[in-house]
Order: structure tokens, then sequence, then C-alpha cells
């Protein structure tokens, strides 16, 4: 955990799916947004992705909301996804 952060962190060791992407460190996981909330701003979201045949966007890949810094990357973002929310 980050000293005096402790709003932006959390890591859940005990989720059945821990970590949830290949590859990932689990000693510095952040599982705090574990589902994404920059998915839905697609080629906006600034991270890695690709579509699949079906349209489905697939995040398997990106580390971005679960690394160091992860959480004041989706803040700075948020006036987009708000943008996104007076669209629906």
């Amino acid at each position: 955990m980050m000293p005096g952060n402790s709003y932006s962190y959390f890591c859940n060791r005990d989720c059945e799916y821990f970590p949830c992407h290949e590859g990932a460190d689990p000693e510095h996981f952040n599982c705090l947004f574990c589902y994404c909330p920059l998915y839905a701003l697609g080629s906006r979201c600034g991270g890695i992705y690709r579509y699949l045949d079906n349209g489905i966007k697939d995040c398997s890949e990106c580390f971005l909301p679960h690394s160091k810094g992860g959480y004041e990357i989706i803040n700075g973002k948020y006036r987009l996804i708000a943008e996104l929310a007076k669209e629906g």
C-alpha cells in the first residue's frame, strides 16, 4: 500500500481471480478498479486494448487501472466519463 494514500489502493489477494491479468505483478496490483471505469471511453481510455471479432473490447493486456498511478490517470479522465454519461 502507498503510505498516506489508502483511498487510492486496495489489493484483494483472496479474490479467486487474483491477479486477473496474466503477467501482472501480484506485489503491486491495485484491485480498486476491478472493473475499469475507462472501458466505455473506447479509444479514448488511454490503455492497451483490442476489439474482438464479436465487438467486445478486450483489455486483458492492460494494467493501467491496476498500476501505481492508475488512480490518478482514471481521475484525470473523469470529465470524459461525465461527458459520456450526459450523452446517454
